[in-house]
């Protein structure tokens, strides 16, 4: 990787970690660069301003690290239940990248920034569309190898699922303690049983 690349990616990892602790909007373009220890010409060499660098942050580390931790996991189970539980209780209890006490980093640029930046928007759909479609999909599969009941709602079932775990990942952030997930992957579990 060429120095330039190697700043660049620096700069956005940095300030990735800032904004997930800080927010996207109390994190200065100072503050990245004292993080970073790259100067102003340099910060401003690889992007024109703070927003340009936010939608590299959400295209360049979180969404292939979402896709990692949020998509793949779907794809390698046979039952479609199984890889849905083993997903959840993955990203709420082991997964080393979701910090508990700072709650799904999608989540937090949805809320902070969709409402004042369509360009946010508009990536950050496109993170929670691929995860809705392959979620539908692994669940449509399940029905027709006979894990799931033909009659059951894929893309219903999905809704839930999914705002269930944005929803939890929120009260985690308030009570900063992984305990408070346990009833929601309990609940969940009988769901899904009640699905086969």
């Amino acid at each position: 990787m060429k120095k330039a690349e190697t700043t660049r990616l620096t700069i956005l990892q940095k300030a990735f970690e800032l904004i997930y602790v800080n927010g996207y909007q109390t994190t200065s373009i100072d503050e990245i660069i004292a993080t970073t220890q790259v100067t102003k010409g340099a910060f401003y060499y690889h992007f024109k301003t703070k927003d340009e660098m936010g939608l590299a942050i959400i295209n360049e580390i979180l969404k292939p690290t979402l896709t990692k931790s949020f998509i793949e996991p779907l794809q390698k189970e046979q039952n479609p239940l199984v890889a849905i539980y083993n997903l959840m209780d993955n990203l709420l209890m082991k997964n080393e990248f979701l910090k508990v006490e700072y709650g799904c980093p999608a989540s937090n640029f949805t809320q902070e920034m969709t409402p004042w930046n369509v360009d946010f928007g508009k990536a950050l759909n496109e993170i929670t569309k691929e995860w809705t479609e392959v979620m539908t999909s692994t669940i449509e599969k399940g029905k027709e190898n006979g894990f799931i009941r033909k009659e059951v709602n894929a893309e219903q079932v999905t809704i839930f699922v999914l705002s269930g775990y944005w929803g939890i990942r929120n009260f985690g952030k308030l009570e900063n303690n992984k305990k408070t997930y346990l009833p929601y992957l309990k609940q969940l579990k009988i769901y899904l049983k009640s699905l086969e």
